[in-house]
């Protein structure tokens, strides 16, 4: 607002501002419509779009306020604008949002995630393309009869002395003043406050403030005297510029070579400067889970009894708010980010943490979790693992890595040889796998040829086993207290179900009772709870954490990337994990490569679909490919960004900000193209591209810079508390926005410096290579066709044209048909054509 305030004024910037909550309201409609809740990421694309969707007010509002500067009425120059400007207005608005329609179709987990702001962006921006080619060129056709209407009243008033117009805008001081105060407290007059309580005194607040406007003009000075018209050319420093640029055949290519030199320069700096990749963004934790792990064969008491040790450390730590203890399998899984809890799992506990804007001297979140992490394995007998809740889709372990094999003997080996490199990697802690816990089961062989000849079958000795185990269940019953079936077994006392009665139990047979011990033999085995498979092999997963304070040695964090390079470097040239075994990673990394591959799906999908739209509206393929050479631009941008703002490339939000990049950048393209091929229809191509530049440079930075300065609060993580004052910098919520600011940021501010430069050295490139050619040729038929030929002929009038230096053909009114008809010749009859006056040559 403050922006389009200070470059058009006070009424084209209300009108600019009125489209911002006619499109949110449109957009909250069809929401409510579509049954979608207000979401964190339903606000943020509310906040995105902000900037953008007054790009096409904008444009309307600078083309008609021209208008109307020219002399032209509101209501007429408002329509004009909207004609003038409705293809131009529709183009960049689907480009915008073809950029955004195949972010519906994001898959995983991260497509659930993310789904809500593409949606979001697409409907807000279609209300904004009817906010602006419908809504407001009425409203503002009807603002500027109004402001007339003002401004004749306040010309009334200037008959009346100083002294009364001074009271008259007091008192309407006094109306406003009073309007607002039972707006806002309708109670005064004995009203409630809703609608209609309010009613009154907003009636009263605007009554007031048109009679304000009103008696302000009337009490400063007119501004009299005749109305100047600048006829001579004013270009300004830009327009000289690119006057400089397109003027010279050489100039064109240089700014070209230089422009597409940034690009390559910012790229490879970028590969020496960046902070590495990662799936999504880190934030300050508020919550956490704590595994606690002990081994043993523990009853519930025990459990339990473990766990209240670790549930006082955990609350003796400084920085935790509560917490929620669950002794035994179960638990909660809310802030998991999906983790299974490890195999030796008796409990777990739920932390809360202190809000961060709370803490004032206590460490940050991490470094408390990292506290309770130390203080916890440091008790007797247990281990635990302290994860961070995960705000978006990540996994709660970013390095995780799958072992496929047939035999469970070389798998369990190769499992504790990556388990032991994942634990000397820097950066890596919390190593753990899912390989069964050490334990023994006892299995009984059945000898069927010995159990045959005394007439006993396998499932006769099952049966008997079950008498000592859980028991032979005999049928199910119901009870009128419960609606499931209970079991009805039957089994041995306790005293005697032992692992030797076994051995003396005796089945019944044709040739009568006969001991188990004969036919049966019992051994102890490897305890095996479960066997896992993943397209039809068996396999364990290895997973790690990384190491909150570990950091490499330049003082940079590690990240789950290079964590991974480096794993995958050591399995494919040291570790020798057997021929059948196989591996790969999943988790975070499987996430963020699917991520990956649909980002660039997308964008690659995002510039088809531009692309079709800039050739259905420019006709022209070369002026399509120049409008999308300035997504290069803008991807060079968000590099800078990375590098500026020392953040590492979020798969998830820097990739998101480069796609929704595409549609934004190229909309100042397709003003500057669409403008240069109206002058280049009467006017040589040269001075319109001069002339496109000079005239659309409001209007393409007032777009840029309304939806940088939308998005700068967002970059720096600013959020301010409008109901109990105050702000806050870099809020959790407000972490995960700020990769997804920058690149929009600094991708569309350096795309459109390098855009005003780049796309008139590119017109003007192809007006000096098509005069080239066609000059060469005319050259060419000069010689051949010999002096008196009309390629010679034309060459030599253009050369005598040319040293006539600058001319004006100028239209002789004062001579007018006198000065064309020759002496003695009669003037013609009433009806009959006059001859055409003469055509001067002037300075």
């Amino acid at each position: 607002m403050m922006v389009t305030l200070a470059s058009l004024g006070l009424r084209p910037a209300l009108l600019v501002g009125f489209t911002v909550p006619t499109s949110f309201l449109l957009c909250f409609a069809l929401l409510a419509a579509m049954g979608v809740a207000i979401s964190n990421i339903v606000m943020f694309g509310l906040i995105l779009a902000v900037g953008m969707l007054v790009d096409g007010a904008i444009v309307v509002v600078e083309y008609a306020d021209k208008r109307i500067r020219e002399g032209q009425g509101p209501m007429r120059a408002y329509g004009e604008a909207a004609k003038r400007m409705f293809w131009p207005i529709v183009s960049s608005t689907a480009t915008t949002l073809c950029a955004f329609l195949p972010m519906l179709f994001w898959p995983g987990v991260a497509g659930e995630f993310m789904k809500m702001l593409p949606i979001t962006l697409i409907y807000v921006l279609s209300a904004s393309l009817l906010s602006a080619l419908i809504f407001l060129p009425v409203i503002g056709g009807e603002a500027g009869r109004l402001s007339r209407f003002l401004h004749r009243i306040a010309h009334r008033l200037h008959a009346l002395p100083l002294w009364a117009r001074l009271v008259l805008f007091l008192a309407s001081l006094a109306l406003t003043f009073a309007g607002a105060m039972l707006a806002l407290g309708p109670e005064r007059i004995g009203l409630r406050m809703s609608v209609l309580g309010v009613l009154p005194g907003a009636v009263l607040f605007a009554l007031g403030a048109a009679a304000v406007s009103v008696t302000v003009d009337g009490v400063l000075p007119e501004r009299g005297g005749p109305r100047r018209i600048e006829t001579r050319r004013r270009e300004g420093l830009f327009g000289g510029l690119i006057r400089l640029i397109v003027t010279n055949p050489i100039m064109p290519l240089v700014t070209i070579a230089a422009v597409f030199g940034a690009v390559v320069a910012i790229f490879m700096l970028y590969q020496q400067k960046s902070l590495g990749v990662e799936f999504f963004v880190e934030t300050e934790p508020e919550r956490a889970i704590a595994y606690v792990e002990a081994r043993g064969n523990l009853s519930l008491d025990e459990k339990d009894a473990l766990l209240r040790q670790a549930e006082k450390v955990v609350m003796a730590t400084p920085g935790v708010r509560s917490v929620f203890s669950f002794a035994g399998n179960g638990g909660l899984r809310q802030f998991s980010g999906g983790a299974q809890p490890p195999k030796d799992t008796i409990g777990q506990i739920q932390i809360e943490l202190i809000p961060w804007e709370e803490r004032g001297g206590v460490p940050k979140g991490k470094e408390i979790l990292e506290r309770i992490n130390r203080d916890l394995n440091a008790l007797p007998g247990l281990r635990a693992q302290v994860l961070p809740q995960e705000m978006g889709p990540a996994s709660a372990k970013p390095v995780h890595l799958r072992l496929t094999g047939e035999d469970l003997g070389e798998l369990a080996a190769a499992v504790a040889k990556v388990r032991a490199r994942m634990e000397a990697t820097p950066g890596l802690a919390k190593v753990e796998d899912t390989t069964p816990l050490p334990g023994i089961d006892w299995q009984i062989d059945v000898d069927t040829e010995k159990a045959g000849r005394f007439g006993a079958d396998v499932a006769t000795v099952g049966a008997m086993v079950q008498l000592v185990t859980q028991g032979l269940l005999l049928d199910t019953m119901r009870v009128p207290s419960s609606d499931d079936e209970i079991d009805i077994r039957v089994r041995l006392p306790r005293e005697q179900r032992l692992l030797s009665t076994l051995r003396t139990l005796r089945v019944r047979t044709k040739t009568g009772l006969v001991p188990l011990a004969n036919f049966i033999s019992i051994r102890p085995v490897r305890s095996l709870a479960e066997i896992n498979r993943v397209d039809g092999k068996r396999y364990y997963d290895v997973k790690a954490a990384l190491d909150p304070l570990a950091t490499k040695p330049d003082g940079k964090p590690y990240t789950a990337t290079d964590r991974i390079e480096e794993l995958t470097r050591w399995l494919r040239t040291e570790a020798d994990l057997g021929e059948g075994i196989g591996w790969e990673w999943v988790g975070d990394q499987q996430d963020q490569e699917e991520s990956a591959q649909f980002l660039s799906k997308a964008f690659l999908a995002a510039l088809g679909l531009m692309a079709v739209i800039l050739l259905a509206q420019f006709n022209s393929f070369y002026n399509s490919v120049l409008v999308l050479l300035a997504v290069v631009l803008s991807t060079a941008g968000v590099l800078v960004g990375m590098m500026v703002m020392q953040q590492p490339f979020s798969v998830i939000m820097t990739g998101t900000g480069v796609v929704a990049l595409a549609g934004i950048v190229v909309n100042n393209n397709i003003v500057l193209i669409d403008t240069y091929q109206e002058y280049a229809a009467y006017m040589p191509r040269l001075e319109a591209i001069v002339r496109t530049a000079r005239d659309r440079l409001r209007p393409v930075l007032l777009t840029t810079v309304t939806t940088v300065a939308g998005l700068m609060p967002m970059m720096f993580g600013v959020s301010i508390d409008f109901a109990n004052g105050g702000y806050t910098i870099d809020a959790p919520t407000a972490l995960w926005w700020k990769p997804l600011a920058t690149a929009v940021v600094f991708g569309l501010s350096i795309a459109t410096v390098l855009t005003l430069v780049l796309t008139p050295s590119l017109l003007a490139l192809r007006v000096w290579l098509a005069s080239g050619v066609y000059g060469s040729l005319r050259l060419l038929a000069a010689v051949l066709g010999g002096p008196d030929s009309r390629a010679a002929r034309d060459r030599a009038l253009a050369r005598a044209a040319r040293r006539l230096g600058d001319r004006v053909l100028v239209f002789d009114e004062a001579e007018g048909a006198e000065a064309g008809r020759p002496a003695g010749e009669p003037a013609p009859a009433p009806g009959e054509p006059a001859p055409q006056p003469p055509l001067k040559a002037a300075e």
